[in-house]
């Protein structure tokens, strides 16, 4: 039976390690535990219109570390469990009859999650000796890792931001209806630069998922209103006959295909919608209601 309870308290340890891994450190942030969170939370924001704004990507990422946290500690009880209360010293006025071991076990591996070290429960289980430091260790990095998650997320954010103010001031400036004005290399320069923008979007959202549920405070800097613009843009450009603009025209159609891709994991990942489509429900999943 004690070899069963640690077995699965290292299970719980290796899923919750595991997780962190995929979050921050796989090229396609496939992390299961944190897109089940996210998921949760942006539908429920959904479901009221999405009234919280901006605080769902936040609060997804402060749910998932409390979770990461909670997983390691209620792993690591559950290795020392079956060494509680004899394979551990107390300090003088501690009674660990007065306690579960359960509950006991549950203390010990917080205050040794978060290094903070006590001294009234010390370790004396050769095994747990061991263990101990490793837990300490394991504390440390899962926050350096939740602190370089915060870190990783915001740069995306930024450049999706600025994506979203270029295409509004294309739009203000009504460049997609002054195309046949302006020269091929004007046309070509502006088509290939908004190209390369997209491309970083796309790679930000595949590489940072969690960036989808974060929604911008005004519609100016919201993607998810602005890409619009960039489609009415390649359809205008692409009736230009000339080489240089076609070119142009073609990457920007490229770039808009690649970001629809993306994009359409989080909105309709089994379905054959089109680029337009996946735009218009990206569009949708993004709407806030109207307040009164």
């Amino acid at each position: 039976m004690d070899i069963a309870v640690t077995l699965v308290g290292v299970g719980i340890i290796a899923l919750g390690l595991t997780d962190v891994f995929r979050a921050l450190m796989h090229p396609r942030s496939e992390a299961t535990l944190s897109k089940v969170v996210f998921s949760a939370l942006w539908a429920v924001s959904r479901r009221f219109g999405h009234r919280l704004g901006s605080a769902v990507g936040p609060a997804g990422m402060v749910v998932t570390v409390l979770i990461w946290v909670l997983l390691q500690a209620v792993g690591w009880a559950l290795v020392y469990l079956p060494n509680v209360p004899e394979g551990f010293d107390y300090s003088s006025g501690i009674d660990p009859g007065r306690y579960t071991v359960a509950a006991e076990a549950f203390y010990v591996s917080l205050v040794t999650l978060a290094t903070l070290g006590f001294g009234d429960v010390v370790a004396t289980q050769p095994l747990i000796r061991v263990l101990a430091p490793v837990e300490a260790m394991t504390g440390f990095a899962l926050l350096t890792a939740s602190l370089t998650w915060f870190m990783q997320v915001y740069p995306p954010l930024s450049r999706r931001s600025a994506l979203a103010l270029r295409l509004h001031g294309l739009a203000e400036a009504d460049f997609a209806g002054a195309v046949r004005e302006l020269s091929p290399g004007t046309i070509a320069r502006v088509s290939e630069g908004l190209a390369a923008e997209i491309s970083v979007v796309t790679v930000d959202l595949t590489q940072h998922s969690e960036t989808y549920y974060f929604q911008e405070g005004t519609p100016y800097q919201a993607s998810s209103r602005q890409v619009h613009y960039a489609l009415e843009l390649c359809d205008a450009v692409a009736e230009i006959g000339d080489v240089e603009t076609r070119v142009g025209a073609r990457m920007l159609t490229a770039s808009l295909d690649r970001l629809a891709m993306s994009l359409k994991q989080f909105i309709d990942p089994e379905g054959e919608a089109g680029v337009r489509q996946v735009f218009a429900a990206y569009t949708g999943d993004h709407q806030r209601a109207a307040r009164s």
